[in-house]
């Protein structure tokens, strides 16, 4: 690690730290927590992010140092981005030990829904679900086996996705399928759970008993869904048995009629794979713009002329309306709307979409606040809104790191 910058110094309990990471196919995040303060503080240590994995320049960066190039092992890029993390880590011990690793894993299936400790048993059952969750299991799953057999004494922890809405009524788990389906877990599922918990737990705090009643919050990122809430448990949510489900996204389509995939591989000869790759990768806003995954650089297109403009207007048209259908048919669950919560990346910093999606749900007397929603600000509804409209960020590590340390008590 010679030449890269110096990590600021942090003050600390001396405990052992708890480390969580969130692995992706591109990218490795990771948050560092002082399990000796009670209780755990939300703000890590310090966090950073290893991203570009894979590509032609690869980079890191870190609280209070901006990123910068990198070099990883172009056999092994992903394992090298894991050392890199680890060299940073143990550079700043200062004597001290991590004493667990939390994992954001995405898929648990039927069998996990609480955090568990991962030993090769748990391991292999996890690598079962990598089918239902390819995007970002497997790399997790990477990380575990690395560790595992480098630090074999070391707690590791996975932390499910789809632990959070354990709580959904079966009516809402079952498929429409053959009843030996939902016997092999073939079911809804539900993803994006360590965020809602966090917000089970975050707006209670900032907006009382509003928040126990009938709340909607949309986790828009470059992964998106809804989760309808009550009593801040799970009753709905989007995404079910694979997180293509639901919402419209980045990069993949959301809810797709299957006999458009049926086409697919007929008449098109499209190859399963190739089918993956469409859904997965090449749909969503950057499938229909043709721009990019991002609305706020979609957005920027749209009066474009031509064939350019229009893709990109249908885009995010299309990205809204898929947000409001969703919308109005978790308000029909709930019976009604309290409170209506934006986070994850496209939640919490783009206003335009907040607007949009508010404007298409005025029925419900929605109407916000042009200021405070252009601030991002905590609540972005005004006075005269039937219903509060706020804005919310996520903490998914620090969940993962609680879990870890209940998980280990």
């Amino acid at each position: 690690m010679s030449g890269h910058p110096a990590a600021p110094a942090v003050e600390s309990s001396g405990a052992d730290l708890v480390v969580v990471l969130n692995c992706g196919s591109s990218s490795i995040k990771f948050a560092v927590y002082d399990s000796g303060v009670d209780p755990l503080p939300r703000r890590a240590l310090w966090n950073g992010k290893v991203q570009g994995i894979g590509g032609p320049a690869p980079d890191f960066g870190e609280s209070g140092i901006a990123p910068f190039a990198i070099g990883l092992d172009a056999d092994a890029p992903y394992r090298s981005a894991l050392a890199l993390i680890r060299d940073r880590i143990l550079e700043r011990l200062a004597g001290r030990r991590v004493g667990a690793v939390a994992h954001r894993v995405v898929h648990g299936g039927s069998k996990y829904f609480e955090p568990v400790r991962v030993d090769h048993g748990v391991l292999e059952d996890l690598r079962g679900f990598i089918p239902l969750a390819p995007l970002h299991q497997p790399f997790a799953l990477e990380a575990v086996s690395i560790l595992l057999r480098e630090y074999p004494r070391l707690p590791q922890v996975a932390c499910f996705d789809t632990g959070f809405h354990h709580t959904i009524p079966m009516v809402e788990q079952l498929l429409p399928l053959p009843w030996d389906a939902w016997e092999r877990g073939v079911r809804r599922y539900g993803f994006h759970g360590l965020s809602y918990a966090y917000m089970a737990t975050a707006l209670p705090e900032r907006h009382g008993e509003v928040a126990r009643g009938r709340t909607i919050v949309a986790h828009l990122g470059s992964g998106a869904s809804l989760c309808a809430m009550h009593d801040l448990q799970s009753v709905a949510t989007t995404m079910g048995f694979s997180a293509l489900d639901g919402l419209m996204m980045g990069t993949r389509t959301g809810a797709l009629d299957p006999g458009a995939v049926l086409y697919l591989m007929e008449i098109e000869k499209l190859s399963l794979e190739e089918v993956g790759q469409l859904l997965y990768h090449r749909s969503g806003l950057l499938g229909v713009s043709g721009i990019s995954p991002e609305p706020r650089v979609i957005v920027r297109h749209e009066g474009d002329e031509g064939l350019a403009g229009e893709r990109a207007r249908a885009a995010l048209d299309l990205y809204v309306r898929r947000i409001v259908r969703e919308i109005g048919a978790m308000v029909a669950v709930l019976g009604g709307l309290d409170l209506l919560v934006f986070t994850a990346g496209v939640g919490e910093h783009n206003a335009f979409i907040r607007e949009r999606v508010c404007a298409g749900l005025g029925f419900l007397g929605l109407v916000l606040d042009d200021a405070a929603n252009e601030a991002n600000a905590a609540t972005v509804s005004a006075p005269a809104s039937r219903v509060p409209v706020c804005v919310e960020p996520t903490n998914e590590e620090w969940i993962a790191a609680r879990q870890a340390l209940g998980c280990l008590a």
